[in-house]
Order: C-alpha cells, then sequence, then structure tokens
C-alpha cells in the first residue's frame, strides 16, 4: 500500500482531487435544485407525498446503469466526468429534497408569525428567517449525500473514469490487495474531511445554536 503510494504520488494525487471534486459538485448543485423543490413540498403541503416518494424512487436507480446511460441521455462520450456530475446530482437531489422540506417544515408557525409582524414576508422570510432555521436539518441531508457521493464515485471506475476507484480496479486485475486497501483507506479519510468541513460550516452557518446551549 505505501510503496503503491511512494512509487506513483503524482498519480494517487491526481485521482484523489478528481475524487474530490467529483463528491463535492454534485452535491452543491444537487442542494441548488432541491431548495426550490423541498420549498414547494414545504409551503404546499399536498404535494410532499408526491415529491418526496418521487425523490425517493430516483435515489433506487442502479448507480452503475445511470453511468452507462447518461451517454445517450445527455450526448457526451463515455468517459466524460459531466456523465457522473450529472447522475450524482440526481442522486444528491433524491436524498436533499426531503431534508430541505423537511427542515422548512421544522420551522414553528410562531416564528414564522413573528417574522411576518415584523415585516418580514415572501422570499425575505424565506432567505433571512426559514432557511437559517431550517439549516441544521440540511445540513444532516448534506453530510449523508457528501458520504454517500464519496462511495459512488468509485463505482464510476468499472466505466473506465479515473478518480480513486482506479486503485480497486488496479489492485484487482493486479491481485495486489495493498492496492485496493489504499484506495479504501483514501477515501474513508476524504469522506471524514469533508463531512468535518459540512460540522465546521454549520456551525458557522447556526451561531445561536451555541448560545441557546450555553443558557
Amino acid at each position: 500500500m505505501i510503496n503503491y503510494l511512494k512509487n506513483n504520488p503524482d498519480t494517487v494525487g491526481e485521482w484523489f482531487f478528481a475524487h474530490v471534486w467529483l463528491s463535492v459538485l454534485p452535491v452543491v448543485l444537487g442542494l441548488l435544485v432541491a431548495l426550490p423543490i423541498g420549498w414547494v413540498a414545504s409551503h404546499y403541503r399536498w404535494t410532499y407525498p408526491p415529491i418526496t416518494n418521487l425523490a425517493g424512487l430516483l435515489y433506487t436507480i442502479p448507480s452503475l446503469a445511470l453511468f452507462i446511460l447518461m451517454p445517450s441521455i445527455l450526448g457526451t462520450k463515455i468517459l466524460s466526468p459531466v456523465n457522473m456530475v450529472v447522475a450524482l446530482t440526481i442522486y444528491s437531489v433524491a436524498l436533499l429534497v426531503r431534508v430541505v422540506a423537511d427542515g422548512l417544515n421544522s420551522v414553528s408557525p410562531d416564528v414564522r408569525a413573528a417574522a411576518t409582524a415584523m415585516g418580514f414576508t415572501g422570499i425575505g422570510r424565506f432567505l433571512k428567517v426559514d432557511l437559517p432555521i431550517a439549516v441544521p436539518v440540511i445540513t444532516a441531508g448534506v453530510r449523508v449525500a457528501t458520504v454517500s457521493n464519496v462511495s459512488l464515485v468509485s463505482v464510476g471506475a468499472l466505466i473506465g473514469l479515473p478518480q480513486l476507484g482506479s486503485l480497486f480496479t488496479t489492485g484487482f486485475t493486479r491481485y495486489v490487495t495493498g492496492i485496493v486497501l489504499l484506495g479504501i483507506v483514501l477515501c474513508l479519510v476524504l469522506a471524514l474531511v469533508l463531512d468535518a468541513l459540512i460540522v465546521v460550516g454549520n456551525r458557522f452557518l447556526t451561531p445561536w445554536q451555541r448560545a441557546v446551549a450555553k443558557r
């Protein structure tokens, strides 16, 4: 494991950073898509069951099948990273729509009434009151989506997309367990680092939680 890393630092580093952006970008895009959909599911309660059920169904699509179908749907080349970004964005949306809706539903009617009385209405109340209060719930979903993506990205190695999953295919074809273990360790490290960054981001975005905890 260590020998392969010492002998191929540039290749492993290139695969590591490819794995980073392939894991993170779909979560960002997925969150941007899930926010308005989750708002609709929260604001118009009758839409919550069909929207969340449909989102859940999207996550049941086998990842390898989706990666293979993407080029024919998007008109891209089989090795284009765009295929994986779009596929993982779909999975991220599937995970985040429900948590966005649940997060917005967690805002107390009394808080909304107080915000309205203070002059917050429409998009202003959503951005300055509802969304900040929903951040802890949404963050929990973002953590799950990010860690899930770190795992799913490695599947892309089966269709030849270079990232840390390439360590699995390389180790398998050479019958070298150490290379596979290196891939597992680096994926775990990446997942832990990204999860820690999200937790820090949540603390930064929700300073009132620490104030409430000190009471």
